[in-house]
């Protein structure tokens, strides 16, 4: 026979058919878990009496050693191998002969996909939250050895107040702690056991749903056997964490893409990191934050695929649920070339300090002035209005606040007294911001102190 399920067929199958429902090129990407979800559901079959000992152990042998074969690059496919599950299934009766047909008894194909895909996102994710983890502490290292480096920040892409280095580079170690607070949130309510429900309805045989998910390193057990076999849910929301981890990866690149050019000039990106021209000697490309920021990209448009793939499917399995491979392995791939990528260029990149601070404009002192007024007793609002008349002065003047004498200051507001040069400088602007979640050193060195206990 063939193929497994033929024996209902009179007509030969179309070769057309078969090459276009294999799944082979991408389901094997699962083999190592498909062998180990079958090695723990042939010890509860021998637990539970459903074959015997001999028979089981003689099965666990010939996964192991297919295991073996597909680790040396020796296993051979098959035209006949539909997917990855029947690939191993073929193989296993071959080695160990009708004793291998006893171990599909109790499952089916559609909770062992869903098995095989549980036990891969419990490795995916644990690899994801360790790469956060270490360029959260890369970037927290960077923070630590650029402490007092000052930079404008910005919105709009125009230059708003100044800031320091640190403090920004803080800002993505507190996204990143977010996005790995939803994928361990994901990883909770995906670390259950499905493998027992078999094809929708579960089964008449004594399986040990509870003993197989000890086995299998699962903390909990599927409570319906429709749910199990039906829903993606457990994949899209893992997928859909890695598309926002995705985002805030993108947005980092993208700053660094920026501050790469000469027209900012604020980091040195390491060579190794970057790639040239073919036309172009001089370039020195960063083509690696580029594809970040691509793959991106690529990740919304997959997992909006994956949202489509499932959104009219009625209970409980479809054959429709094989593309979702396709489109999360990719996203979750994606995700750990990137971070892993990230981490190492984060380590070695190099912020130039002085071009930061040269190029800090005194017109983003602007709200310190008006905060400044705030505190001789004026009105917000008119602060806000003196200060815009202020920076409109000096733009058509061509002068910056420090050239301003108190005499065209006060002309401006009579409350303005020598004091005001004490606020004019970056430093100072930076020292100010006291706020809970603010700039100040002050502030930000006692979060960078806290972030390095948390991931120490």
């Amino acid at each position: 026979m063939k193929y497994m399920w033929e024996g209902r067929f009179k007509e030969k199958t179309e070769e057309d058919v078969i090459n276009f429902t294999s799944s082979l090129a991408i389901d094997k990407k699962l083999a190592l878990y498909d062998i180990k979800g079958s090695i723990g559901h042939t010890k509860m079959l021998v637990k539970c009496r459903i074959i015997s000992k001999k028979d089981g152990d003689k099965v666990i042998a010939g996964l192991k050693k297919i295991k073996t074969e597909i680790l040396e690059g020796k296993f051979k496919f098959t035209q006949s191998d539909e997917d990855i599950h029947t690939a191993i299934e073929r193989r296993l009766i071959e080695i160990t002969g009708k004793t291998g047909e006893r171990l599909h008894t109790a499952r089916s194909r559609n909770d062992q996909i869903v098995l095989d895909e549980r036990l891969y996102l419990k490795d995916v994710l644990k690899q994801i939250l360790s790469l956060i983890s270490n360029l959260q502490k890369k970037m927290i290292e960077k923070a630590e050895a650029n402490f007092h480096f000052i930079m404008p920040a910005y919105t709009h892409l125009q230059q708003s107040q100044p800031v320091l280095l640190s403090h920004y580079l803080l800002s993505y170690v507190e996204m990143l702690e977010r996005d790995k607070s939803r994928i361990q949130e994901a990883y909770k309510r995906m670390d259950i056991l499905p493998a027992g429900v078999c094809a929708c309805c579960g089964t008449s045989l004594p399986v040990d749903r509870e003993y197989l998910a000890k086995v299998l390193g699962f903390s909990g057990i599927s409570r319906n056997s429709l749910d199990t076999v039906a829903s993606r849910d457990f994949l899209i929301e893992s997928a859909f964490d890695c598309v926002l981890l995705m985002l805030n990866l993108s947005r980092f690149s993208e700053d660094i893409i920026l501050w790469n050019t000469y027209e900012f000039g604020f980091v040195e990106l390491p060579e190794k990191f970057c790639t040239g021209s073919s036309i172009m000697p001089q370039k020195k490309n960063p083509d690696v934050l580029e594809l970040i920021r691509g793959k991106s990209a690529s990740a919304t448009g997959m997992i909006a695929g994956l949202m489509a793939l499932m959104k009219g499917l009625p209970l409980s399995y479809n054959r429709d649920m094989q593309e979702d491979k396709r489109l999360a392995f990719n996203i979750f791939e994606d995700t750990l070339y990137s971070l892993d990528i990230l981490v190492k260029i984060t380590e070695d990149i190099r912020f130039r300090k002085d071009v930061m601070k040269e190029k800090i404009s005194q017109f983003t002192l602007a709200t310190d002035i008006a905060e400044y007024l705030v505190k001789k007793g004026v009105p917000f609002r008119e602060s806000h209005r003196i200060c815009g008349a202020i920076v409109r002065y000096c733009l058509e003047k061509n002068k910056s606040f420090s050239e301003l004498s108190l005499k065209e200051w006060k002309d401006f507001c009579p409350k303005i007294s020598e004091d005001i040069k004490y606020i004019l400088s970056f430093e100072e602007s930076v020292r100010q911001k006291k706020s809970y979640g603010g700039t100040s050193p002050e502030i930000v060195r006692k979060e960078l102190n806290r972030w390095k206990k948390i991931l120490k």
